[in-house]
This record gives C-alpha cells, sequence and structure tokens, in this order.
C-alpha cells in the first residue's frame, strides 16, 4: 500500500546546511527549492540578487514548505557568503569549472556547516562566488547537455551531501 504524508516513517531531521540560491529568479524554482529544501532538511535558504519573484507562483509551487523552512532574502551574494565562512561555514559551489569535482569524490563531515551555493541556470555562478568557495563541485552527467535545472542539480546534490552526513 502507498504510504501518505502523514503515514510514511521519515523521521525529521534537520541538517547543517545553507543553500545559497545566487540569482535565481524563476518563480516555479523559487517554490521548488523551498519543497526540496523542506524533504533534505535544509536548515535554511537564502536567495540573493534582485527582482527575485517570490509571490502567489512560488508559493503554489512550494506547496506551503516556505512555512517551515527558514528563508531570507539579500541582493548581495558576496556579504551572504562571507557572513557564512566567517561563522565556520564550508562554502561549497555547485558549477562545471576546469577545476570541479564530481560531488560524490567529496567527502562532506558532521563537524562543519555547509554552505551549498547554487546559481542561476542561464549564467552560473560568477568568478567572484567562485573563488570564495572552498570546494567546486559538479554533477557527472553522461549525455549531450552539460547542465540540468538548478532544483534537479540541487536534490542531486543534496541527496548524496545528506547521505553522508548521516552515515557520519
Amino acid at each position: 500500500m502507498q504510504l501518505t504524508h502523514y503515514t510514511s516513517k521519515f523521521s525529521p531531521h534537520t541538517f547543517p546546511i545553507t543553500v545559497i540560491c545566487d540569482g535565481i529568479t524563476n518563480a516555479p524554482n523559487i517554490g521548488s527549492l523551498f519543497r526540496t529544501a523542506d524533504a533534505f532538511g535544509v536548515e535554511k535558504l537564502i536567495f540573493c540578487g534582485k527582482d527575485i519573484e517570490f509571490g502567489r507562483k512560488s508559493a503554489k509551487t512550494s506547496r506551503a514548505t516556505e512555512k517551515y523552512v527558514p528563508f531570507e532574502m539579500n541582493t548581495d551574494t558576496l556579504e551572504s557568503i562571507l557572513r557564512l565562512k566567517s561563522g565556520g561555514y564550508r562554502i561549497v559551489a555547485l558549477e562545471i569549472t576546469e577545476d570541479s569535482q564530481a560531488i560524490n569524490q567529496i567527502t562532506f563531515e558532521t563537524t562543519e556547516p555547509i554552505a551549498l551555493i547554487v546559481g542561476a541556470e542561464n549564467f552560473g555562478i560568477s568568478e567572484a562566488v567562485l573563488a570564495l568557495a572552498d570546494s567546486v563541485v559538479h554533477i557527472n552527467m553522461f549525455g549531450q547537455n552539460s547542465s540540468m535545472n538548478v532544483v534537479q542539480a540541487t536534490s542531486i546534490c543534496l541527496y548524496e551531501i545528506t547521505k553522508q552526513l548521516k552515515e557520519n
């Protein structure tokens, strides 16, 4: 028998992970990022940039998870990163670069909180933001395309990170 939200046996857990959304303005993506953050027990979402579309469309996609997942808005991505970095967070950027490593090749420890930076699909993460990262990771892909939807990519990364944190 298929379980429902009320009969599933998942145990609530919050991980020391903050997701920094750099320049993500698409309302359905914002709503889906709330759902993903809730599903993976993320402690906080930070939406950075201008013209962030947070309203009816994102709320519809989020399915009310914006009421449970702490979040903040900040026009300055670098300020958000520097604040977390000074607070002892390991800064991890999700981007394909010449030096990026596959997400499953990185080790995540429970001893340090993590800030995962994800960027807008059209522009990715800026060089200035990448320069602040302690690690730059990518998802190995095997098709013709070199990118995927930001929510899908974030979900894959959060799965790998929380899997490792749960094992430790």
